[in-house]
């Protein structure tokens, strides 16, 4: 593992619901950074809502434009940024990948499956959400792979300004 740096990109990753979006902006706006969520660049390269990507072109055509997506920006982002990945990109091979070749910093949201449950309860625009047995399915299926990032911040209680203040004290101590 690297030594990670104020220079870095930050990679926020987690399961759908654990505060990546909300986090990810409020530590952008903390280190004075460009706050990047990647479901939006995937939402303007497709013309159409991820929720639409899925039904029409269907999933694998979504991890498509996702990984494209992802290598594009951090092959073109001249300052380092705070970027936010969708719920199932960090479980692709190719965007680790991606992701080590730039030597970003990646950053696991935790949070329990209960909790990630409640918070995503409702929300059609969340197309893996709509099934409960799926839904635990992936998240038992991604957490190994989550846990491959360089640091784990629980999200799961307390506020995402908490989860801000973490981040920055163990960038503070040089973590």
């Amino acid at each position: 593992m690297n030594a990670h740096g104020v220079n870095d990109h930050i990679i926020l990753l987690g399961f759908m619901g654990s505060g990546k979006t909300t986090v990810g902006a409020l530590l952008a706006a903390r280190l004075a950074r460009q706050f990047i969520d990647l479901d939006d660049c995937i939402e303007a390269a497709a013309g159409r809502r991820i929720a639409d990507v899925f039904e029409v072109l269907g999933e694998a055509a979504f991890r498509d434009l996702e990984a494209k997506a992802l290598t594009d920006l951090l092959a073109k982002a001249d300052t380092p940024l705070v970027i936010a990945l969708g719920g199932g990109a960090f479980a692709q091979q190719r965007n680790r990948e991606s992701i080590a070749a730039a030597r970003a910093l990646t950053i696991f949201l935790d949070a329990p499956l209960d909790v990630l449950k409640e918070r995503c309860a409702g929300l059609l625009h969340r197309p893996l959400a709509r099934d409960p047995e799926r839904f635990a399915r992936l998240f038992n299926e991604r957490q190994p792979l989550y846990r491959l990032a360089a640091w784990t911040i629980g999200t799961g209680s307390g506020t995402p300004e908490d989860a801000v203040s973490a981040i920055a004290q163990r960038f503070d101590s040089g973590l």
